[in-house]
């Protein structure tokens, strides 16, 4: 799995808009340390989330599974654009026999549990995918063999807010293990000067 920021709204545009109800414009610091005071008391501990709307994070997320794309689409509050089956999966058509066992070469494809007996089933529906590519021309038929584990990648778009409650369902223990490691990477991947904003949502570390 690999998350990458591509690009995010600068805190002055959050301190700004909160300083707005009270034109105290003239109190501000340019996005230093008062202002991110400002947006701690207001956004978390007044719970005026609202004003963290104005701020934005853009994401590249690669090597993630199916099944957790699906996890990632109940977040409606974000804009998901998501690498295309029907016109990259010609990509697996090309590829020699998937064997099990093999699972340095199959993490290519498929995301690995860990799980010695699930993963070597994720192979074969691998190679079956594979097999199926090779008889069958209509991708839009053909994906619908796919297993959950095949490998996506996506671009994905969410405001602060939406990223709070993201980071607080998905880094608890109860959440799905590969969506936990993505919250953890996501906030890994926050501006410095932004972790302040989600570090109460990360209360159960990985």
């Amino acid at each position: 799995m690999e998350v990458k920021l591509l690009n995010y709204t600068p805190l002055l545009i959050c301190s700004n808009a909160i300083r707005t109800c009270w034109q105290s414009f003239d109190k501000s610091d340019n996005g230093g340390e008062k202002d991110c005071e400002l947006i701690d008391r207001v956004g978390n501990k007044f719970k005026h989330a609202s004003t963290l709307e104005h701020l934005n994070y853009n994401f590249y997320i690669k090597g993630i599974s199916r099944a957790l794309l699906q996890e990632l689409a109940r977040h409606r509050m974000a804009s998901l654009s998501v690498k295309s089956t029907r016109y990259t999966l010609k990509e697996l058509k090309k590829e020699s026999e998937f064997k099990q066992g093999d699972f340095k070469n199959a993490s290519r494809y498929i995301v690995l549990t860990g799980n010695e007996f699930v993963d070597n089933f994720s192979i074969q529906a691998l190679e079956n995918m594979r097999l199926i590519l090779q008889e069958i021309s209509t991708i839009d038929i053909a994906k619908y063999a796919l297993p959950e584990c095949y490998k996506t990648e996506l671009t994905w778009s969410v405001n602060a807010r939406s990223l709070q409650n993201f980071l607080t369902l998905r880094s608890s223990k109860a959440a799905l293990w590969e969506i936990r490691n993505l919250a953890n990477a996501i906030f890994q991947a926050l501006p410095e000067e932004h972790k302040f904003i989600f570090e109460d949502c990360m209360g159960e570390k990985i």
